[in-house]
């Protein structure tokens, strides 16, 4: 499915180029003063969740968005290679739509 299309930046990304570009790139351009705070970490050195929330502004339509999220990151020899990431998308369509 065309990223375009989808809801926000969902989706399967792989590899550090995927990554940059499929997210934090358009994270950059598309919104103002973005963030990703992290309230709370629970993990046990393999496993991490993170309970936060985002914020910021969409550009395209100058709302703002403040969503709660958790993220769980699976580790191996200190390296990501696992990143799931659950928020509230009601919230993130208000803000991407017109």
């Amino acid at each position: 499915m065309d990223r375009g299309r989808r809801l926000s930046y969902a989706g399967t990304d792989r590899g550090q180029e995927a990554v940059l570009n499929g997210v934090f790139m358009r994270i950059g351009t598309e919104w103002d003063a973005y963030k990703a705070m992290p309230d709370e970490l629970v993990g046990d050195g393999n496993s991490i969740v993170a309970l936060g929330h985002y914020s910021g502004t969409y550009k395209a339509t100058g709302k703002s968005l403040r969503t709660p999220f958790a993220h769980a990151w699976r580790l191996r020899d200190g390296k990501i290679i696992r990143f799931v990431q659950y928020t509230d998308t009601v919230l993130v369509q208000k803000a991407l739509q017109a």
